[in-house]
C-alpha cells in the first residue's frame, strides 16, 4: 500500500513515436507515458516521488520514501528492456527539467543502433526463410523509422475467422484446415476437395437432355 505525496519532480523523456500503454505501480497507480506529436523531437512526462507504506505484520507499518528519480528510472528501465537484453526504445530520465542536446543526441544514437540491429536480424531471417511471417512487427517498425526499403516491410492482411471453429484462416480459403469446415463449396469442388453439388449436376443433366430433344425429334 502506498500514498502519493508532493516531492521533487523529474522529467521522463520519450523520443519515440510509439504509444506506450499505461504503466501500473502499487505506489502511484497508473501513469500514461507521453509520446511526441508530429513535428516534436521529444515529449516529457513529469514524475513525482511517493511515500510508500510497508506492512510489517502485527499491525506494524513502516513508511519509506520513493524518490521521483527512482520512479522514473524504474519506468524507463521497464520500457527500454521490453524487447530483451540490450533493447532501447528512446525513453530516458533527464538530468534537469528539460533534456540537453547531448542527452537527446545520445538517446537518438542508442535508438538508431537498436533499430539497425533489429533490421539486421530481419534481413538475416529473410535470407534464411523468405517468409514474412518470421519478421516481427518491431522489426518492421524499425525499418520504417529508419526510412529503409526492405522486401519484408509490408502490412500483412488481417486473417479471417472460421465461422465454425473460430481459428484464424486466410481470406478466400475453401476448406478450414483446422476443423475441415467447407467454407466455399464451389471452389472446394473445383479442386476435388468435395464431390460436386448434386443439384447442380442434376440441373446440368436436365439442360443437356432438353438441348438434345430437338435433335432427336428431327431424326
Amino acid at each position: 500500500m502506498a500514498t502519493a505525496t508532493e516531492s521533487s519532480t523529474v522529467s521522463l523523456v520519450n523520443i519515440s513515436m510509439e504509444k506506450w500503454p499505461p504503466r501500473h505501480r502499487t505506489y502511484f497507480g497508473s501513469l500514461q507515458i507521453i509520446s511526441p506529436q508530429d513535428g516534436e523531437g521529444f515529449a516529457i512526462t513529469p514524475i513525482r516521488g511517493c511515500m510508500g507504506l510497508m506492512d510489517l505484520g502485527d499491525k506494524r507499518i513502516m513508511e519509506y520514501r520513493i524518490t521521483a528519480r527512482e520512479v522514473a528510472e524504474d519506468i524507463a528501465r521497464e520500457i527500454n528492456g521490453d524487447s530483451g537484453e540490450g533493447s532501447f526504445h528512446g525513453v530516458f530520465v533527464a538530468a534537469g527539467e528539460t533534456p540537453t542536446e547531448g542527452e537527446l543526441a545520445d538517446a537518438r544514437r542508442r535508438l538508431e543502433e537498436f533499430q539497425r540491429r533489429l533490421v539486421a536480424a530481419a534481413d538475416f531471417e529473410w535470407e534464411r526463410t523468405r517468409n514474412p511471417m518470421f519478421i516481427t512487427d518491431l522489426e518492421r517498425r524499425a525499418a520504417r523509422q529508419l526510412n529503409l526499403e526492405k522486401p519484408w516491410v509490408y502490412d500483412p492482411k488481417p486473417l479471417a475467422e472460421c465461422p465454425v471453429c473460430a481459428e484464424k484462416i486466410k481470406h478466400g480459403v475453401a476448406v478450414c484446415r483446422s476443423c475441415g469446415a467447407i467454407l466455399d463449396r464451389e471452389k472446394a469442388a473445383q479442386y476435388g476437395l468435395v464431390p460436386p453439388d448434386k443439384s447442380r449436376r442434376d440441373g446440368s443433366a436436365n439442360q443437356n437432355r432438353s438441348e438434345n430433344q430437338p435433335n432427336e425429334a428431327g431424326k
